[in-house]
């Protein structure tokens, strides 16, 4: 399904989530508020948050967390004033690992004790690709990014393990190199590609079938790029079968107020506190 994000894309991150909590944006956010940092979102009751946070530090890149969220479901590192249960354009909602269904609120499933983690999102490398004149496929056709299930196993914490999920973005051989070297320095939101190239070598069958997202267009002259994605976690609580976690629907992402290019340097920051 097409949609067009012109309107937001100069937009300040404060009134698109405001648009968000209306119900006047309910599509994947790429593109959108150029220049702030994107988040995926994991919500989970307070027994398993100290295990999904092991999983999420021993999976650096495909799970890199911008922050956590307890007591309230306010954000305060990533935006004050932001809310991870009415901010999002779409949530799922998962069911002893089912996925059940989607809502565009996730206010009546937030309970006392209840734990948010946002984790750093690829939707925040993508500027500095489009500034490098690099085109990104899923912006220019007005669809969400593809996503895929690979063969390449996460470390497990508690009951969370799986494949890493990636996502994919093609482009020609040159531009693939330069966007290598762009992305490797921004570890926090996943750093550089997993595979360049060949789908087959991360257990990838079909390119026009992923697991999330939309399929792309690749042209003639082209190669796919694979980088870890913030979807991994999804496929691991499929696997541990909690009785209820919350997430975003997969391209529908909570914006920050942190620039990308303060995103790095904030975060490393504060590892060092």
């Amino acid at each position: 399904m097409a949609f067009d994000i012109t309107p937001y894309i100069h937009e300040t991150p404060e009134k698109v989530r405001e648009l968000i909590r209306e119900g006047t944006i309910d599509f994947p956010t790429a593109g959108m508020c150029a220049g702030y940092a994107q988040a995926n979102l994991v919500i989970l009751p307070p027994e398993y948050a100290a295990d999904f946070e092991e999983f999420t530090r021993l999976n650096p890149f495909p799970c890199p967390v911008l922050e956590i969220v307890k007591g309230t479901p306010e954000t305060h590192a990533m935006g004050e004033g932001g809310n991870i249960v009415t901010d999002i354009p779409r949530y799922r909602i998962y069911e002893n690992g089912v996925f059940t269904k989607e809502v565009t609120d996730a206010s009546e499933y937030w309970k006392q004790g209840y734990v948010g983690f946002l984790i750093g999102c690829s939707f925040s490398f993508e500027e500095a690709l489009l500034r490098a004149g690099i085109e990104v496929r899923h912006i220019s056709m007005g669809c969400n990014v593809p996503m895929y299930k690979t063969n390449i196993p996460t470390k497990k914490a508690g009951p969370f393990e799986g494949p890493m999920v990636v996502s994919m973005r093609p482009m020609t051989p040159e531009h693939a190199e330069i966007a290598r070297k762009i992305t490797e320095a921004m570890p926090n939101v996943h750093g550089a590609p997993v595979e360049i190239g060949d789908p087959s070598r991360i257990g990838i069958k079909d390119i026009m079938h992923p697991e999330y997202g939309d399929p792309v267009e690749i042209r003639e002259g082209e190669i796919p790029v694979f980088w870890p994605c913030g979807v991994t976690p999804q496929a691991a609580i499929e696997n541990a079968k909690l009785p209820i976690v919350i997430t975003h629907a997969p391209g529908h992402m909570f914006i920050t107020s942190v620039l990308n290019s303060e995103l790095n340097d904030y975060l490393e920051a504060r590892k060092q506190k």
